[in-house]
């Protein structure tokens, strides 16, 4: 298959399949970060939370299972093959997080938003994927690395597998221990139980993100270019699918590409299934500044962290990165601020 399709365009295909089942989860099953957390702390509602953790733990499962059958090598994710920057973690968190709550969406729930017919968010993702481009490697990009240095000959432990592996416990045992124990919390609760659509989309959510680690790492072994081994994220690749529509003359088709298509593509196929397509616009030019600057936090800040709330919030967490829960923490944080800003404001009650 791979002399027939060629590996760019076989990775590609690996995306947007991926990508189709997480539009379907975002317009289906109604999987957002922002909603989820919207959900716990003004809705007296976490099962939306617990569907994220069914994510966490179906992801941290299976990707230990393809570790362990040799379809998977960890160490060549991106969350592992660097020493891990707690301080670029902990801003690109609060930053990308705060952005978030401003814009209504991370860059994954405004591609969904986009295939429902939002065109507010289509002006999200331009300026996240631009910003992110901005200092990723564009006129910012010395300035992040001296601020905060990557050095990507990581020789001792990045994540929490590699850490327990040195003391002689299997990747599979933790990886089983740790999902295992996340599934059993989010459906400890009597609602979540009484929810099927969240427990099948949580775990739709997880598999998807097994799937790219799985069928970019085949492609790198089975074929002759050297394609990265990745899954699926939504910051710098939003940036990488601007480019390539710029360049694809010139440029060669990636997971990333097809990764943020498929979402697009996901979601308009969902939102037509449940009759929700309909054409939006932002009527109000403070509404429309106010997304504009979350959506130029956003980019940056998943640089800084080395991902999003896809990337770090469910991606980092099935390899076990170091980074992943410190990530999720400082999401959670600077999107309650944001969220805060925007419903209560800042002011004391009287």
């Amino acid at each position: 298959m791979l002399e027939l399709l060629g590996e760019a365009n076989a990775v590609a295909l690996i995306g947007l399949f991926g990508g189709i089942v997480l539009g379907l989860a975002a317009r289906i099953g109604r999987f957002c970060t922002l909603g989820a957390i919207e959900d716990v702390l003004y809705g007296s509602d976490d099962r939306r939370m617990r569907m994220w953790l069914i994510a966490i733990g179906v992801a941290i499962i299976g990707t230990h299972i393809a570790m362990s059958l040799g379809m998977f090598d960890a160490s060549e994710a991106a969350y592992l093959d660097r020493v891990w920057n707690p301080a670029g973690t902990i801003i690109g968190g609060l930053m990308f997080g705060y952005g978030m709550a401003l814009s209504g969406n991370c860059g994954y729930g405004a591609l969904a938003r986009l295939g429902g017919g939002d065109l507010r968010s289509f002006v999200i993702v331009l300026v996240m994927g631009l910003s992110a481009y901005f200092v990723m490697s564009g006129p910012l990009a010395h300035l992040r690395v001296m601020l905060f240095p990557v050095e990507t000959d990581a020789r001792s432990a990045q994540g929490f597998t590699q850490l327990f592996e040195g003391f002689g416990v299997a990747p599979l045992v933790t990886g089983l221990v740790v999902g295992g124990a996340l599934l059993a919390w989010a459906i400890s609760s009597a609602d979540m139980r009484r929810a099927p659509g969240h427990l099948l989309w949580g775990g739709v959510v997880g598999t998807a993100i097994v799937s790219g680690w799985v069928g970019t790492y085949w492609v790198a072994m089975a074929g002759f270019e050297a394609e990265p081994i990745e899954t699926h994220t939504f910051a710098a690749p939003i940036g990488d699918t601007i480019f390539y529509s710029m360049t694809a003359s010139g440029n060669a088709l990636s997971f990333s590409v097809g990764s943020v298509l498929g979402v697009v593509i996901g979601a308009a196929l969902g939102s037509y299934s449940k009759g929700h397509f309909r054409w939006e616009a932002c009527e109000d030019p403070r509404e429309l500044r106010r997304q504009i600057m979350g959506a130029a936090l956003m980019g940056p800040g998943a640089i800084l962290a080395v991902g999003c709330s896809v990337g770090q919030g469910i991606s980092a967490f099935s390899v076990l990165a170091f980074s992943a829960p410190l990530a999720f923490l400082a999401i959670f944080i600077g999107a309650a601020v944001g969220l805060r800003q925007l419903i209560t404001g800042f002011a004391p009650a009287e």
